[in-house]
């Protein structure tokens, strides 16, 4: 008896690789993430974006990522999509450059960065959290957020302190 019990325990995070194939980004996602692709538009260019995404322990994790050209336009492009984020769960995203919003991450090897950390609400009008970094490496720029109703460090630690370019 004891042993299907045991068999039908599963942990919240089962943490794995991810290395986002045309990049050099090395990750840690807690479930299998599917990937979606599609074309959006980063400061007003259109722009292919490909997301890794999965849902664990009530959360979604996201590693997204797209090529840009101009890596001069790169601070403008993580800036503009840290404000889509905020925009995303209904904070103005003229708060971007408010000191609360700053979130101090770290990922290895980026060469721009920035954290971001906010409250706000999904779409069915439920309070949501977001934790993220907006980095990039010459002309790819990443995101890599978590949002939930609550954020414990047991899902952010692994996730960011996973996050590794060469």
């Amino acid at each position: 008896m004891g042993l299907l019990l045991l068999g039908a325990c599963s942990p919240t995070f089962n943490w794995r690789d991810l290395r986002p194939n045309g990049t050099p980004l090395q990750a840690l996602m807690p479930c299998k993430p599917e990937l979606v692709e599609r074309t959006v538009p980063l400061a007003g260019a259109p722009t292919r974006m490909h997301m890794h995404n999965c849902e664990a322990g009530g959360r979604t994790f996201v590693v997204a990522w797209a090529d840009v050209t101009g890596e001069a336009r790169v601070p403008e492009i993580l800036a503009g999509w840290r404000a889509g984020s905020l925009a995303a769960i209904r904070v103005d995203p003229a708060t971007a450059s408010d000191v609360n919003t700053e979130w101090p991450v770290q990922v290895k090897g980026a060469q721009h960065l920035l954290g971001l950390q906010a409250t706000g609400q999904d779409p069915q009008g439920k309070t949501t959290q977001i934790r993220g970094a907006y980095f990039a490496k010459g002309t790819q720029v990443f995101q890599a957020a978590v949002y939930g109703p609550t954020l414990p460090d047991e899902a952010l630690t692994p996730f960011f302190e996973g996050l590794r370019l060469p």
